[in-house]
């Protein structure tokens, strides 16, 4: 266990310590990196079901009759596009394109919406956000008061189902209801969303009854084999989703159009957004480095931080997230390269333990 008090702590840290799980720093915050193994978590996810406590991710209230309007002109996509009960993929930039972070934004309606943005970035989000604050709009950090369970993998609908009178089916995905029970716990927001790749539900509860939500779960899954998760399975798992971690593909020195995520910045939409002007600038010009995927087409496990180069043994970039997928069994990973080298099918070498491995850049949803 890591006797450090001063991390910060998810409202299951008592049954962490009681289960004689041991916890990591991880952005200041104590937290599992697996339970049993990381290839077994992993596994159960992707073939039956898995649990993750993600209590530590930040939470942001949005109200008032501008708050659209506000997240309109703060974040890259088209807010006024969402249906009411729906969840869009986000960023804040800076001016310069760099992204602040990445966020999940909860439309309720017009005038009320949640944030959720990344555990490390809650304090830095809400201070940005304060600074661009108008008129009619009210900001409230609820983060302390709010855990966050996972259910991800193909039975997770069956494992809720089994605990809620709420019909799950009619939750697509990307959407989300309010005030539901499960197992007589009330209140709670259910969401079919998360961050592995996986069909699952994202369940926002009172701190005070997360444990108990938690040790539903623990007996739900115990009947197929499902497992809790820790952040080490969370990570392979995304990674073979082809998702963007912050800190790794995501930082304020890269913009969203070099890390792929054009999807999520709106150029043409009616409300000018902060960071606009330099994206739409890059994109005239085009950038000159890119985050692109790769599989190793040689034995190695790639790394974060590992140089790449060339087949002409040029430098031309770094890992910024990499593994042995334990679905694929391959070396996969995620690189920030010379734009030169992002074609599919271009042929790279990855720098292992002073050795090249031989790479080909793919697609970076591993999985499809």
């Amino acid at each position: 266990m890591v006797e450090n008090q001063t991390l910060k702590q998810t409202p299951l840290y008592n049954y962490y310590r009681e289960q004689g799980i041991k916890v990591a720093d991880f952005g200041g915050w104590a937290m599992p990196i697996q339970f049993s193994s990381i290839l077994k978590e992993h596994e159960a996810v992707r073939e039956k079901v898995g649990i993750f406590d993600c209590s530590h991710m930040g939470e942001i209230m949005i109200t008032g009759p501008n708050a659209e309007t506000y997240l309109d002109r703060l974040l890259t996509n088209d807010v006024s596009k969402m249906q009411d009960y729906s969840v869009q993929y986000n960023l804040l930039c800076t001016e310069n394109g760099g992204v602040v972070d990445d966020v999940m934004l909860y439309r309720y309606c017009t005038e009320e919406f949640m944030l959720v943005c990344n555990a490390s970035n809650t304090k830095k989000v809400f201070e940005w956000m304060k600074l661009y604050l108008v008129g009619n709009v009210e900001l409230k950090d609820i983060s302390e008061k709010m855990g966050l369970i996972a259910v991800q993998g193909p039975s997770a609908e069956m494992i809720v189902q089994k605990m809620t009178d709420t019909d799950l089916k009619n939750i697509s995905r990307h959407h989300f209801l309010v005030q539901q029970t499960i197992s007589g716990i009330p209140s709670i927001l259910i969401s079919r969303t998360g961050y592995t790749g996986e069909d699952g539900f994202e369940l926002y509860v009172d701190t005070k009854k997360t444990r108990e939500l938690w040790e539903f779960f623990i007996d739900a899954i115990r009947e197929i084999d499902g497992l809790p998760c820790g952040l080490g399975a969370r990570d392979t798992l995304r990674l073979e989703a082809g998702l963007p971690l912050y800190g790794q593909e995501l930082s304020e020195e890269q913009t969203p159009l070099e890390a792929g995520l054009n999807f999520a910045v709106k150029l043409k939409k009616e409300s000018p957004f902060i960071g606009k002007e330099a994206l739409l600038k890059q994109k005239e010009v085009g950038v000159t480095q890119k985050i692109v995927g790769f599989i190793t087409l040689e034995r190695g496990v790639p790394r974060h931080g590992y140089n790449v180069y060339s087949e002409e043994d040029q430098h031309i970039g770094v890992v910024t997230s990499g593994t042995m997928s334990p679905t694929l069994h391959k070396g996969i990973g995620m690189a920030l390269i010379d734009e030169a080298y992002s074609k599919m099918g271009t042929k790279i070498k990855i720098e292992i333990r002073n050795k090249y491995i031989q790479a080909e850049v793919v697609k970076k949803t591993f999985l499809k």
